[in-house]
C-alpha cells in the first residue's frame, strides 16, 4: 500500500474514532507529553490516568519535579511498577534544568540525551508536544506495521526493528504528524490488539498483509520464551505495640532501587540471626503465607515474618532506616509487596483494636 493511502486512511479513522479526551492531550506541552509517555510504558491507559493526574498536580512543571525529593517522586509512583522509570524521570528533570536552562528540548537528538528517553519516546515528545515532524515506534505501532506490511520476526531483534523503523519513517506524513502518531497508537490499543483484534473496523484491513494471508496470530513474531527463574526471600516485619514498623531504604540502583521496604534476607537463617540480634526480645513471631511477586525476568517468592515486640526499640541511627506508623505511612516510595503488607498490617491491627 502507498504511504499516502496509508496515512489518509489512518487520519480519516482518527478524526472519527481516535482518542482526544485523555488528560495529557489537553494543553499538550513537551513536559506533559513526556510524563505520560514514560508512565504509559508497560502500563495500560486506564491505570495511568489517575497516576498522571496526581503526578501533574504535585509536579506541574519540570522545575517542580527537579526540585522534589526522590522519595516523594517514588511515593507518587507506588503501585505503577518499573520504578527505574521514576528514578530516570527525576534525573532527566535535573538534566533539563542544568543542561537546557529549564526549557524542555524539542529536538529528537537533544531529547535522547535525557535519561530514560529512547528514540520512540523522543519522537512522541517532539511530535505530540512540540508539533514537529518525527516518527514513533512503540509497541502498538510495531504491531500495526508488522501485521499491515507482513514484517516477520520478533521486533526485539535489531534487523526486524530496523525494518520497522524504516517503515514508520517512510509512512509518517509531514502534515498532521501529531494526529497521525496518536492515531497509530490508538489503532494498536483499540483495534489491532495482540489478542482478538477487531480487523473489520480497522481502516487498513482491506490491504493488510496479515488479514489477507490469515497471519494475524503469527504477526508480529513472538519473543523466544524462556522459563523465568524462581527466587525467594524473607522479610522481617518488626512491629512495636504502638503500631510502628521498621523500614529501610534500598540502594539507589538495582531491584526496587531507592524504595522503602522491610529488611530482606535471602535465607531464613539470615532472618533468624537478625531476630536474635534485636535489642528487644520478640513477644511473638508469626510467619505469614508465602506469596509470589513476578518481575519481567524472574519470580520472587516472598515470606513475611511478623516480629512483634513487647517494648520499643527506640530511635534508629542509620539514615536508611526509619519507623513508620502502619495506619498512616509517610509519603515514601514503596514497592507493591511492601504496600500490600502495610495494608494488611493496618487491617489486622484495626480489627484487633475494635474487638
Amino acid at each position: 500500500m502507498s504511504s499516502s493511502w496509508h496515512s489518509a486512511q489512518v487520519l480519516k479513522w482518527f478524526d472519527r474514532h481516535g482518542r482526544n479526551h485523555l488528560p495529557w492531550q489537553q494543553n499538550p506541552t513537551p513536559y506533559r507529553v513526556w510524563v505520560s509517555e514514560i508512565m504509559l510504558q508497560q502500563t495500560q491507559v486506564a491505570t495511568v490516568i489517575d497516576y498522571y493526574q496526581r503526578f501533574m498536580a504535585r509536579f506541574p512543571t519540570v522545575a517542580a519535579l527537579a526540585k522534589a525529593p526522590l522519595d516523594e517522586v517514588l511515593h507518587l509512583w507506588t503501585g505503577l511498577g518499573y520504578y527505574a522509570r521514576a528514578r530516570n524521570m527525576h534525573h532527566a528533570a535535573k538534566q533539563v534544568m542544568e543542561q537546557f536552562a529549564g526549557e524542555f528540548p524539542c529536538q529528537v537528538a537533544e531529547l535522547e540525551q535525557l535519561k530514560g528517553i529512547g528514540r520512540s519516546t523522543a519522537g512522541a515528545i517532539a511530535s505530540l508536544g512540540c508539533g514537529q515532524h518525527a516518527a514513533i515506534l512503540d509497541g502498538n505501532v510495531k504491531r500495526v506495521l508488522a501485521r499491515a506490511y507482513g514484517v516477520d520476526g520478533w521486533p526485539g531483534k535489531s534487523a526486524v526493528a530496523k525494518q520497522l523503523w524504516q517503515l514508520t519513517e517512510q509512512l509518517t506524513p509531514q502534515q498532521r504528524c501529531a494526529d497521525y502518531n496518536q492515531a497509530m497508537m490508538d489503532l494498536g490499543a483499540l483495534l489491532c490488539k495482540g489478542k482478538q483484534p477487531d480487523c473489520q473496523r480497522c481502516p487498513l484491513h482491506s490491504r493488510c498483509h496479515a488479514y489477507q494471508h490469515d497471519q494475524i496470530a503469527e504477526l508480529p513474531g513472538k519473543k523466544p520464551r524462556k522459563a523465568l527463574p524462581e527466587k525467594s526471600c524473607w522479610l522481617a516485619i518488626v512491629l512495636t505495640n504502638d503500631q510502628q514498623t521498621l523500614l529501610q531504604q534500598r540502594p539507589p540502583s538495582g531491584l526496587w532501587g531507592g524504595l522503602w521496604g522491610f529488611p530482606q534476607f535471602q535465607q531464613q537463617s539470615e532472618l533468624n540471626d537478625y531476630i536474635a540480634e534485636l535489642a528487644v526480645a520478640p513477644a511473638e513471631i508469626q510467619q505469614w503465607q508465602t506469596f509470589r511477586h513476578t518481575f519481567s525476568h524472574f519470580h520472587l517468592d516472598i515470606t513475611p515474618v511478623v516480629i512483634a515486640l513487647a517494648n520499643e526499640l527506640g530511635e534508629v541511627n542509620e539514615l536508611q532506616q526509619r519507623w513508620v506508623n502502619i495506619q498512616q505511612p509517610e509519603n515514601l516510595g514503596f514497592a507493591a509487596p511492601t504496600a500490600k503488607i502495610l495494608k494488611q498490617l493496618a487491617k489486622q491491627t484495626h480489627s484487633r483494636s475494635r474487638s
